[in-house]
């Protein structure tokens, strides 16, 4: 379970993303590793193990051989954050903290918005740059 560390990405999460993203822009065809490694600069030996746990939780398939690769098991439009998150990372954890009364009720709030943002935002919103109105009613932040 995670400590009070919300918003922090493990990189295995954030290579993951970037390889689903990338496997939903890409054509209807498989997408190999290497090519997937190569567009995202993921290092290759990290890429392959990424996928592997990305298939063993559903959210890829594989096929192997010479016109072998790697494609969503859903389309991206069904596919939120947080299922990619979780299967890297385990489930999103309460944050583990001392404090009660006003203190803990502000880390629960912060949670259930992390948690209900990661769970409205899918691969498409990311690929195609248009996020839910719960995002941007945020504000931007600049990059």
């Amino acid at each position: 379970m995670r400590k009070l560390d919300l918003m922090r990405l493990s990189a295995r999460v954030d290579y993951a993303l970037r390889a689903v993203i990338e496997l939903a822009r890409g054509e209807e065809s498989p997408i190999t590793a290497d090519r997937i490694a190569r567009a995202q600069e993921i290092p290759p030996k990290f890429c392959e193990s990424i996928l592997l746990q990305l298939r063993r939780g559903g959210i890829v398939y594989a096929q192997r051989g010479p016109d072998g690769g790697y494609w969503l098991a859903k389309p991206a439009s069904a596919l939120a954050l947080i299922e990619i998150i979780e299967v890297i990372d385990g489930p999103l954890g309460s944050p583990r903290t001392q404090a009660d009364g006003a203190m803990q009720r502000v880390w629960a709030a912060l949670e259930m918005a992390e948690r209900r943002i990661l769970t409205e935002v899918t691969i498409e919103h990311v690929v195609k740059g248009k996020l839910p109105d719960a995002v941007t009613e945020l504000g931007v932040i600049p990059v």
